[in-house]
């Protein structure tokens, strides 16, 4: 499958992904993103609920089984890992670029 349509990712949805690598849910997974980014990054309820919606329908993150009937748990998908690996790469490759011009 061709991943490059789901590029560039946005940062909200780049440490979404990253943070279901190991499943959660919702709350979690706010709490997660601000961690990862040292604050930067803080997702409302409601936002969080949204891109939820959003990356189940493009298959990148499912619904997994979990014992709590209160929360719904996700995990990023095998697809939704192979974006961001292409993310990536991309973000890498711009870092590259930077750097050959001393703009760091």
């Amino acid at each position: 499958m061709n991943v490059e349509k789901y590029l560039p990712l946005t940062v909200t949805t780049f440490y979404i992904l990253s943070s279901l690598i190991d499943s959660g849910h919702g709350y979690s997974t706010m709490q997660r993103v601000e961690e990862l980014s040292n604050g930067k990054v803080r997702i409302a309820a409601g936002t969080m609920y949204g891109a939820i919606e959003t990356l189940t329908k493009l298959k990148l993150i499912k619904a997994i089984p979990n014992t709590d009937k209160r929360r719904k748990v996700y995990q990023t998908t095998s697809l939704g890992l192979n974006v961001l690996r292409q993310e990536t790469k991309r973000l890498k490759y711009l870092v590259e670029v930077a750097e050959t011009y001393e703009l760091n």
